[in-house]
């Protein structure tokens, strides 16, 4: 068994699964026009499929801990290839959002067992930089899947697009089938009476669950506040163009990667209970640099949006890393449960702004977000201070 093999095609197919929701985002406008409806049942798409990945991820979790890892992920990636086959063939608004919500259905399986498998096969330092390595391939889907649908769209349309994805994800399916084993451990078999409802009850109640789901929903919803919200900053100080605008998302972007990327060596040096001290911490600090650069000029503003990037990144591995640690018989729970949070966080980012923004701009929205992380951060420093002694008693 291939350790390595496996990190790739797992982190593959979980970059294959957010590369379909991100491929055809710049075709939104022509696939409204295409399909002669509103704008707000366009936007609809979007939404029913995060909201059907993140709700399975609750239910899909109990049933791999109990039947098991690859028996879950290859119908979730059948069920993906077969309704993005369907959204490439919709001729109508009604047809595609049927559609997009079984797309997320399959989809929310790739995720969830990516994480757990990984989980399953690394140990120690090494699970925690397979960690930031899967997270650092899972990010490239967003940086670069706009930018090849609107390549794609512009020749064949929001239909060439989701073939595209759909061509993808069956080689992907192939790949996973062939090349991944099933990585259950053996001490996760048991009784199923003991899964579900307790498991919830045990993950959310324990004091490294408590933190990593309040520290999770608070850095994906600052990730996605800044995701949101930065074009409507940079046309409102700057009066920058579409163009300008992309550039520096895709430098948000790329600096979270490298982030994510150098996450595995810090926690493999202070721990990972510690490296989500420091991070949160950085964070924090990152945001409120981000307050006073933005308004200085076109230089200071990239340079503070770049180091909340990679100070996200740092921070995005740790999460996963310490509830695989903690929880083997209900891994996958606890990593639905996570992904359920951290998704409930994305889609909070825009709700929250579009309050904060309109009553006080970058100033309130940014402050209000930093202050959130620092609040975090203490909370979740004052239940895993004694974890964090004995990681370093035991030179994690």
């Amino acid at each position: 068994m291939n350790k390595r093999t496996i990190l790739w095609v797992l982190g593959l197919s979980a970059a294959m699964v957010s590369f379909g929701q991100s491929v055809y985002v710049p075709l939104l406008p022509d696939l409204q026009r295409d399909l002669h409806t509103s704008l707000a049942l366009v936007n609809l798409t979007v939404t029913l499929f995060t909201f059907a990945m993140a709700a399975m991820q609750v239910v899909l979790g109990p049933v791999v801990d109990c039947s098991g890892r690859k028996r879950v992920l290859i119908p979730g990636m059948f069920v993906y290839v077969f309704a993005t086959a369907g959204c490439m063939c919709s001729t109508s608004i009604d047809m595609l959002l049927v559609f997009r919500v079984l797309q997320g259905i399959g989809a929310a399986a790739v995720p969830l067992v990516a994480a757990t498998m990984i989980g399953d096969v690394f140990e120690g330092k090494e699970r925690a930089e397979s960690m930031a390595t899967y997270q650092m391939i899972v990010g490239l889907s967003p940086a670069v899947g706009p930018l090849i649908g609107g390549l794609i769209g512009s020749a064949a349309g929001y239909s060439g697009a989701f073939g595209f994805a759909a061509a993808s994800a069956v080689l992907m399916m192939i790949a996973a089938m062939y090349l991944l084993p099933e990585t259950k451990p053996a001490n996760a078999s048991g009784p199923r009476t003991r899964l579900g409802l307790k498991s919830f009850g045990r993950i959310v109640q324990s004091k490294t669950g408590s933190a990593v789901l309040l520290c999770g929903f608070v850095l994906y919803e600052v990730f996605y506040t800044f995701i949101v919200f930065l074009p409507t900053m940079l046309e409102a100080r700057y009066g920058l163009g579409a163009a300008a605008i992309g550039m520096c998302s895709l430098a948000l972007m790329a600096s979270s990667l490298v982030g994510s990327k150098r996450s595995g060596k810090l926690q493999a040096k202070v721990g990972s209970v510690k490296a989500l001290f420091w991070s949160g911490a950085l964070l924090a600090a990152s945001l409120v640099v981000f307050i006073f650069a933005a308004p200085l000029s076109l230089l200071a503003l990239p340079a503070a949006l770049m180091l909340t990037g990679f100070v996200s990144g740092l921070a995005m591995p740790v999460m996963p890393t310490l509830l695989a640690a903690e929880f083997v018989r209900e891994r996958a729970t606890a990593m639905g449960v996570y992904n359920f949070v951290r998704y409930v966080g994305m889609a909070a980012a825009p709700m929250i702004g579009s309050i904060l923004y309109p009553a006080g701009g970058t100033f309130l929205l940014i402050g209000v977000t930093a202050a959130g992380v620092g609040a975090a951060i203490l909370a979740a420093r004052r239940l895993l201070l004694p974890k964090a002694k004995e990681e370093q008693t035991v030179q994690f």
